[in-house]
C-alpha cells in the first residue's frame, strides 16, 4: 500500500509533464481526426482466365504463370508516367496544382491498394482499390487503371505472340537460304567431281576392266598382224612369191579383200559412226572402183608379186598404225580412270560432310517449319483472345458514403498515445533521478536502517501555487494548441493537406 502511495505521489509530483505531453499529442491526434477530409475509395477484381481452347487440340506460345502475369502488370501499371498522366487527367489530389511530380506519384502509390489471392486449384484474382476525396475521381481511377491492365494484356501477348512467329520465321528463311546455299555446294562439288564420285564407281570399275580387255585383245592383234608381216616379208624373200598366191586374185582384188576382211573385224569392235568404219568403207569404195577400171590388164607390171607384196605391208601397217593410235587411246582412258577411281574415296568422303551438313540444316529446317506453325496457331489463338487473359468480374462503382477516416478510433488512438507517452515521460525521469526519497533507498543503497523519517511538508501558500501552476498549465495547453492549430491552418497550410503529406510520406493511410 505504500508503495502505491509512493508511485501515486511521484505521478502527482510530474502531472504537469504528464498533462503537457499527453494534451499536446492528444489534441493534435484529436484535431487531425476531426480534420482529416472524408475520403472515398472505389475498388475492381480482375480475374485471369485459362486458355479458352484445349492445350491438347492447340497451344499458345505465350506461356506464362497467371501470378508471374499479374505481378508484370503491377509493375507496370504502377510506373511514375502512368501515375502521374492519371492524376493529371482527373486531378485526383486535393492541391495538386501546387505539388511536385515526386510528391504526386507518392500520394498516388500510397492511395493504391493492390492484392492478389492464387492457390493450388484455386482461381487467380487481383483487386485494385483507390482512396480519393470524391467518389467520382476514385472511380474513374480505378476505371483508369483497369483500361490499362486489360490494354497490357492484350498488347502484351499479341506482341509476344507476334514476336514469336516473327522469329520462327526469320529462322525458316535464314535456314531455307542456307538449305539452298549447301545445296549449290552440292552441285558445284559433284560438277567439279563428276568423273570421280562414289555414284558410278561400280561403272568406272567395269569400264576399266572392259578398257583392260580391250587393250589385252589389241595387243595380241598387234602381236599377230606383226608376226604376219615378218612371214608374209620371209615367204616372199625366199621363194620370190607370196604366201598364197597361187589363189589367182589380182592384187587389186586383194586388197579389196583385206579390205573387207578389216571392215567386218572392225564391225566387231566400232559402230557405225566410229571415224575407223568410215576410213574402211572409204577404202573399200576406192578399191571397188580401181579393181573395176582396171580388170585384168596387169601388163604394165614387170613385178607383180613385189608390187602386191607392197600392198599387203601397207595395209598391214596401217592396221598396225591403226591399233597402236587405238591402244594409246585406251591407255589415256585407263590412266584417267585409275586417277578417278584412287580420287573416289577422298571425294566420298567430302561429299558425305557436304551431305551431312546439308540433312543438319534440312532437320532444323523441319523443326523450325513446325514449330513456325505451331507460332502462327498461337498468334492466331491470341489475335481471337482464345488464350490466357485477365477479365473484369467486378467493375469500379462509385461509393455513396466515406470510406475513410474512423474518426472516433483515430481520436481514441492519438489520446491513448498521447497517455502513454505522458506515462513515458513520468517513467524516464524517474529512472534518471537517483535521489534517495524513502527508507528502504537508504536501507538498499548505503545499508543503513534510519531511526525515523519526517516528511516533507508544504505550506499551505505552496500548495495553492502549485494548483495554479498546475490549472494554468491545463489551461494553457487547452488554450494554446486549439491556437497553436488554428494558426497553422489559418495562415500556414491545412492541417488535412498537413496529414495527407505525413501519410503519404509514410505511405500509410487512416481508418
Amino acid at each position: 500500500m505504500s508503495s502505491f502511495r509512493f508511485y501515486l505521489s511521484i505521478f502527482l509530483r510530474r502531472l504537469p509533464w504528464f498533462v503537457l505531453i499527453a494534451g499536446v499529442i492528444s489534441g493534435i491526434a484529436v484535431a487531425v481526426a476531426m480534420t482529416l477530409p472524408p475520403s472515398y475509395v472505389s475498388q475492381a477484381r480482375l480475374l485471369v482466365e485459362s486458355q479458352q481452347i484445349p492445350g491438347d487440340l492447340a497451344q499458345t506460345t505465350v506461356q506464362q504463370a497467371a501470378e508471374e502475369t499479374l505481378q508484370i502488370f503491377e509493375t507496370r501499371l504502377l510506373t511514375r508516367a502512368n501515375l502521374l498522366m492519371i492524376a493529371r487527367k482527373h486531378n485526383v489530389l486535393e492541391g495538386q496544382s501546387t505539388m511536385s511530380p515526386d510528391d504526386i506519384v507518392t500520394a498516388m502509390q500510397a492511395r493504391t491498394r493492390i492484392k492478389r489471392s492464387s492457390g493450388r486449384n484455386e482461381a487467380t484474382l487481383m483487386t485494385i482499390s483507390f482512396e480519393a476525396p470524391t467518389p467520382q475521381k476514385a472511380a474513374a481511377v480505378v476505371g483508369e487503371y483497369l483500361s490499362l491492365i486489360l490494354q497490357e494484356d492484350s498488347t502484351f501477348r499479341t506482341e509476344r505472340a507476334t514476336q514469336t512467329q516473327q522469329f520462327f520465321e526469320q529462322e525458316v528463311g535464314r535456314l531455307s537460304e542456307q538449305l539452298s546455299a549447301q545445296s549449290a555446294k552440292i552441285l558445284e562439288f559433284k560438277s567439279q567431281h563428276s568423273d570421280a564420285l562414289p555414284e558410278n564407281l561400280e561403272y568406272r570399275r567395269s569400264q576399266q576392266l572392259g578398257y583392260q580387255e580391250q587393250a589385252a585383245r589389241i595387243q595380241r592383234d598387234l602381236v599377230t598382224l606383226r608376226e604376219g608381216r615378218d612371214r608374209l616379208v620371209k615367204v616372199f624373200e625366199t621363194t620370190g612369191r607370196l604366201e598364197g598366191g597361187a589363189n589367182g586374185l589380182s592384187p587389186e582384188e586383194q586388197r579389196l579383200q583385206n579390205a573387207k576382211s578389216a571392215l567386218a573385224q572392225a564391225l566387231t569392235v566400232y559402230s557405225e559412226e566410229h571415224p575407223k568404219i568410215r576410213q574402211l568403207r572409204a577404202q573399200i569404195s576406192v578399191l571397188e572402183k580401181d579393181a573395176l577400171a582396171t580388170g585384168d590388164d596387169t601388163s604394165g607390171e614387170t613385178d607383180p608379186a613385189k608390187a602386191l607384196l607392197n600392198v599387203q605391208l601397207s595395209e598391214i601397217d596401217a592396221k598396225i598404225q591403226d591399233l597402236t593410235d587405238e591402244q594409246a587411246s585406251i591407255g589415256t582412258q585407263l590412266a584417267k580412270l585409275d586417277e578417278s577411281i584412287a580420287a573416289t574415296p577422298a571425294n566420298a568422303l567430302a561429299a558425305e560432310a557436304l551431305q551431312r551438313d546439308y540433312n543438319n540444316l534440312n532437320a532444323q529446317y523441319d523443326l523450325a517449319v513446325s514449330r513456325l506453325a505451331t507460332a502462327s496457331t498461337g498468334e492466331r489463338i491470341e489475335l481471337l483472345s482464345r488464350g490466357q487473359r485477365v477479365t473484369v468480374i467486378e467493375q469500379p462503382a462509385i461509393p455513396s458514403e466515406p470510406t475513410k477516416p474512423n474518426r472516433v478510433r483515430l481520436a481514441i488512438m492519438g489520446i491513448g498515445a498521447g497517455v502513454g507517452a505522458g506515462i513515458g515521460m513520468i517513467v524516464l525521469l524517474e529512472l534518471l533521478n537517483g535521489t534517495a526519497r524513502r527508507p528502504v533507498d537508504l536501507v538498499n543503497r548505503l545499508g543503513i536502517t534510519p531511526i525515523a523519517t519526517i516528511p516533507y511538508l508544504q505550506t499551505r501558500r505552496q500548495r495553492r501555487r502549485h494548483r495554479a501552476a498546475l490549472m494554468g498549465l491545463i489551461l494553457l495547453i487547452m488554450v494554446a494548441i486549439p491556437a497553436g492549430l488554428f494558426a497553422i491552418h489559418q495562415y500556414y497550410k491545412p492541417l488535412d493537406l498537413i496529414a495527407e503529406r505525413v501519410m503519404n510520406k509514410l505511405g500509410i493511410r487512416g481508418n
